[in-house]
């Protein structure tokens, strides 16, 4: 049970280090000459841009931010959840409390990552960037993003699961 245990334990934390690193780091949006993500524009001679209501869809960018956000929050908040749980919970009850908040982090990370998808188009046509970000292509804290939607909903369902044993 011990191994069961620390086998989550590790898998929580991978998630949550997952939604942190794809919510700071700027590779959401990559190209040769330049990186966005979801708060600024850089440019590889070493000028960043933040991106405020000056750019077209803005409000898009705003919602991936607070959703990402949102996402990293309920992470957080679920592992300190189930810590607690783990302790004040009689035998062979589940940690429901812990996986439903473990899936709205889940549910958020999905929608932040949809709306990028969706409006990545869009999100790059803005004649406020330095450079031309239009014919970039996905980065790699786009990829975690997805990756810690899997990761974050895989430990949903064994919360669900999971029951305090022996």
């Amino acid at each position: 049970m011990l191994i069961l245990l620390a086998f989550i334990i590790v898998f929580h934390i991978t998630s949550a280090a997952l939604l942190f690193i794809s919510t700071i780091d700027n590779a959401w949006w990559v190209g040769d000459n330049f990186s966005t993500d979801v708060w600024r524009m850089c440019a590889t001679n070493n000028t960043c841009m933040a991106i405020t209501d000056q750019f077209r869809e803005y409000q898009s960018i705003q919602a991936v931010q607070a959703t990402m956000i949102l996402s990293t929050i309920f992470c957080c908040v679920a592992f300190l959840v189930f810590i607690l749980q783990l302790f004040r919970l009689k035998q062979g009850e589940r940690f429901v409390l812990t996986s439903i908040i473990q899936l709205l982090s889940c549910l958020c990370v999905m929608i932040a990552a949809s709306i990028y998808t969706d409006r990545h188009e869009e999100l790059h046509k803005s004649n406020e960037y330095s450079v031309e970000v239009s014919k970039g292509q996905y980065g790699y804290s786009f990829v975690l993003a997805w990756i810690a939607f899997a990761f974050t909903l895989i430990s949903g369902v064994m919360y669900l699961v999971l029951r305090k044993r022996k």
